[in-house]
Formats: C-alpha cells, sequence, structure tokens
C-alpha cells in the first residue's frame, strides 16, 4: 500500500514564486527564440543541444533521488513518481534528439556509386 499523500496547506515560500517565475519567463524565451531560428538551423541547433539534454537526465535523477534519500518527509510517494516521469520524459529527449541527428547526419553522407561490373 502506497504511503499516504500529506497535504500540510502551507503556503509558498518566495523562493518557491521566483522558481515559478523563472520558469515562466524562459519557457517564453525559449519560445521566441526557437521561432527566430530559419528552419534551415534548426536541425544542427537542436543537435548540439542533444549535449545540454543530458544535464535534464542528472537532474531528474539527482531530485529522485533527494526524494528517495529524504523517505520521512510527508510527499514522499508524489515525489518518486514525479521523479520517475521526469527521468522517462527527460531520456525520450535524448534519445529522440539523437536519433533525429543521427537521420540529419544520414542525409549528408555521399551515396556510393554502384560501379557496373
Amino acid at each position: 500500500m502506497p504511503p499516504k499523500i500529506i497535504y500540510k496547506g502551507e503556503n509558498m515560500d518566495t523562493v518557491q514564486y521566483i522558481l515559478v517565475a523563472v520558469f515562466i519567463v524562459a519557457t517564453i524565451v525559449g519560445y521566441l527564440v526557437i521561432n527566430k531560428v530559419p528552419s534551415l538551423l534548426h536541425t544542427p541547433l537542436m543537435s548540439g543541444m542533444n549535449a545540454l539534454s543530458g544535464v535534464t537526465v542528472i537532474g531528474a535523477i539527482a531530485a529522485t533521488a533527494f526524494v528517495i534519500e529524504n523517505l520521512s518527509s510527508g510527499n514522499t510517494f508524489l515525489g518518486i513518481i514525479f521523479g520517475m516521469i521526469a527521468i522517462i520524459l527527460a531520456m525520450i529527449n535524448v534519445v529522440g534528439g539523437f536519433a533525429v541527428t543521427n537521420r540529419m547526419l544520414k542525409m549528408f553522407n555521399r551515396k556510393k556509386e554502384k560501379v557496373n561490373e
């Protein structure tokens, strides 16, 4: 049986408000930056970002490990579920990015001409 999820009804701290604001601003700025990139450069830009996507995986693993290490807190079950979802989505992002990069690189390979014997 999963542990009970306890909600204490506490208000958000100032730090949490700042983190939410940073997330919203980063989402808007990211959307605007990606829309300004020409379509010709979009795939090479995305392939370069695959290395940075690995940081997302590390962050998701670290956050989940922090929740598991502090099992005495009230919302551990919810934290573990969100952590698992974050790890899975981050890995899908990384694997999908590398697959697209691989397809892009195959487009630039010269085809070997068949020699008639």
